[in-house]
This record gives structure tokens, C-alpha cells and sequence, in this order.
């Protein structure tokens, strides 16, 4: 067969013979920033995010803020829908503003991070400053960025993303203090306000004294939605799909599978997506309730490998070999030192050297800063000493399926 004929059966044929489920399948993409009335149930949110972004439309500088909130909660929708509009009604006026967004799971230090802000605001075209992604050291890429600043904008809203992620290049909380005292170093003559994001509520005991002041005592936390907004979100999301191919009860019941997941409305979206996904491959005319349970499925797994992207190998390779032990003693938890062991093993057979028991154990910990594993101290009883035990929270197949799939990616 040659490519230039006019029919390939593996693209043409039984793709067009299925039902179609999706009209739009964008508005239920995870990174699809929706128009407002699509945005259910952070009304207040929206109102608290304008009100710190106020001045920057004026001209005046903006406050720089950390909202808190468990995955899912609306964060970093809200966020960069406010900023939006912030943008297009400071235009109205004249004002130049710029808006970038930094997710801080994939830029996860502070070069990674300057260089995305940098690239993410600038046009080349226009300033005639190229920013590689590579090649440069850290404070060319900030020399870089205040250059652009000045050519380009008269303020910049920058959204860190899961800040909690973010890594400063020798320990220090560095990217924080050269964006929100860049102005009052005389770097740059524009005025730059920071939403930074965080699942952790205790992530500004963190900072240093110096951060902590930029950032001032800013913060509004983000409450989990309950059943009733998941539904209205998915409702605002129907159109997504071909008229008529959702059958009754299949929202309600997504957005009860996701109300028992704190509220994630992610989740929520993601149930909904995956569903139709598995209707569309099974060539289903309609998404059925019953498809809802493969979906959930999918949904962790897609959930979890958000969370794995940014982790380093030997973190995968530690998560593997509790999975391991969990998927023989699906009830037990486990000593650092016995995870050790079969963290040495999962290295054996990807042929990488092992890191220290002491390495591994703060990577354990991490993992538990972040959810997937629970972590606590216990006494082991009479003349046994005292030990950290570990238990894997998510299931250890769905982990099998995303340290691969990121191995395969690496």
C-alpha cells in the first residue's frame, strides 16, 4: 500500500463508521481555561482574586499572594481567569500587562523557572532578545527577563504553580526574592505581582524571613467543592460532548465519585472525559453509568502521573518497591529499611546505582509531603527501638502503570 492512496484502513475506515461522542473535547481537558460562565462555584474566589489584582489594572502595584486549597479546588483556573481579564481591562486603559503561568512541577528549579518566565514574556520579533531553553546561566536568564519587562510591559502578574515544588538552585528561596524586590532593587521599573499556589497549607513556614515579608500576610485558601457544584461543573461542560450521548444519571453519579475525593473537580472532569474516551474506543453510541468505573480508574492514573512528572528516577524507583511489597501485603506497612531492599532491587534491574538508606529515606519523605505514601514514627515496642514505617496511598497497580509510562518518557 502506498501512503499517497486515497483510503488507509488505519485511519480511515473504522474511525469513521463509530459513533461520535465529542462535538468539543477541549472544555474537558484539564488545561482548558474556560469562559466565566462555564466557572461554577468560585464566584467569592474570583471576587478576592480581582480585588488583590485591582491595582495592576490602574497602574498602581499589585500584591503578590499564595492561595492554598487541595488538588482540584479551582486554584489555578480561577487564578488564570482573573488574570485574564486583569489583562484585557488593563489594556482597555492603556496599561500594558503581561501574564505568564509556571507550573513548578515541570520547572522545578529556579534556572527552569527564570527561563519560562522569561520565554513565556517575551517576542522575540519585537524585543530582539532570544531566550534559549538551555545554555544560559541563571543570571543571564534574569538579566534577560528585566530587559524584556522594561521593552514590553508596564506590570506582569506571574502564576508559580504547586510552589511547593519549587527548588532554589543553592537553597535558598532566591526566584521568590528577585521577582517581588525586582523593582525595588532597580532591576526593572515594572511593577510584578506573584499568585503563587500551593495544596500545603503550612507552605509559607517554609520561606525565609525576607520572602515571607514580600509576600506580606496575603493568603486566601480554596474549600473543596461538594457534590451539587461538581455536577453544575460538568452540566457547564455537556456541550463538550455530541447532543445527546450522555445518558441520565451519568453526571450525577461522576460528581459523586468525585465529592468522595475531597471535591476534585479535576477528578470530576476527568471521570467525565475518560468515560466518553472509553465509550468513543469501544464504539459505544451513548456514555453509559456503567462506563464510569473504568473511567475513575483512569483518572487516578492520570492523576498520579501529574504528581510523578517531576520526579527523579530513584524517587520512582523507591515508589516501585513499596508498590512491590504492598502488592504482596496489601495491608501492611512497611520500615524504611525493608522499602531500602527492594528499592536496591528495582535498581538492579534498571542497572542504576544505588543512592544512600539515608537519600532514600528523604525521598520517602517527600512522597508523603505530596500524598502518595503516608509516612509516620512509631515505637517498636520494649527494647525495639523506634523506626519511620510506610504505607503506599494509592493503589500499587496504578503505580506500576505510571513509573513505567514515565520511564518509557525518560
Amino acid at each position: 500500500m502506498s501512503y499517497e492512496d486515497e483510503y488507509d484502513p488505519l485511519f480511515d475506515d473504522p474511525q469513521d463508521e463509530k459513533p461520535q461522542i465529542f462535538a468539543r473535547r477541549e472544555l474537558v481537558e484539564i488545561g482548558h481555561v474556560p469562559s466565566e460562565k462555564r466557572i461554577v462555584g468560585r464566584e467569592n474566589e474570583i471576587q478576592s482574586v480581582g480585588q488583590y489584582l485591582r491595582p495592576v489594572v490602574n497602574d498602581d502595584a499589585p500584591s503578590s499572594f499564595i492561595i492554598y486549597g487541595k488538588t482540584g479546588t479551582g486554584k489555578s483556573l480561577v487564578s488564570r481567569h482573573v488574570a485574564m481579564r486583569a489583562r484585557a481591562s488593563g489594556e482597555r486603559r492603556g496599561n500594558r500587562i503581561g501574564v505568564v503561568y509556571i507550573d513548578c512541577s515541570q520547572d522545578s528549579t529556579e534556572t527552569q523557572a527564570a527561563c519560562s518566565i522569561a520565554r513565556g514574556l517575551n517576542e522575540e520579533s519585537s524585543t530582539g532578545i532570544a531566550v534559549p531553553r538551555t545554555g544560559l546561566g541563571r543570571s543571564h536568564y534574569y538579566a534577560r527577563l528585566w530587559d524584556i519587562l522594561d521593552q514590553r510591559f508596564d506590570a506582569v502578574i506571574i502564576i508559580l504553580d504547586e510552589i511547593d515544588r519549587l527548588k532554589a538552585d543553592d537553597g535558598e528561596d532566591n526566584i521568590l526574592m528577585q521577582l517581588s524586590r525586582a523593582r525595588e532593587a532597580g532591576k526593572t521599573s515594572v511593577n510584578i505581582g506573584i499568585i503563587g499556589i500551593s495544596n500545603k497549607i503550612n507552605y509559607r513556614d517554609r520561606l525565609n524571613e525576607r520572602v515571607k515579608s514580600s509576600f506580606g500576610d496575603d493568603e486566601l485558601v480554596f474549600n473543596p467543592y461538594d457534590a451539587n457544584q461538581l455536577r453544575q461543573i460538568m452540566e457547564a461542560r455537556r456541550d463538550a460532548f455530541v447532543d445527546g450521548v450522555i445518558e441520565e444519571g451519568v453526571i450525577s453519579k461522576a460528581a459523586a465519585l468525585a465529592a468522595r475525593e475531597h471535591g476534585d473537580a479535576r477528578k470530576a472532569i476527568r471521570i467525565l472525559r475518560n468515560a466518553g474516551e472509553f465509550a468513543e474506543r469501544n464504539g459505544y453510541s451513548t456514555v453509559r453509568e456503567e462506563h464510569l468505573d473504568a473511567a475513575q480508574k483512569r483518572a487516578e492514573v492520570d492523576r498520579l502521573q501529574e504528581l510523578l512528572s517531576g520526579l527523579t528516577p530513584h524517587t520512582k524507583y523507591a515508589l516501585m518497591g513499596l508498590a512491590t511489597l504492598t502488592a504482596n501485603n496489601p495491608e501492611d506497612e512497611f520500615r524504611t529499611s525493608v522499602i531500602y531492599d527492594a528499592y536496591r532491587s528495582v535498581c538492579a534491574d534498571a542497572g542504576s546505582e544505588t543512592l544512600t538508606l539515608y537519600r532514600v529515606r528523604d525521598l520517602l519523605r517527600e512522597q508523603s509531603f505530596l500524598e502518595i505514601i503516608e509516612s509516620y514514627h512509631t515505637g517498636g515496642g520494649r527494647g525495639g527501638g523506634s523506626y519511620t514505617v510506610h504505607q503506599l496511598l494509592k493503589e500499587p497497580e496504578i503505580v506500576f502503570e505510571c513509573v513505567d509510562t514515565g520511564a518509557e518518557d525518560e
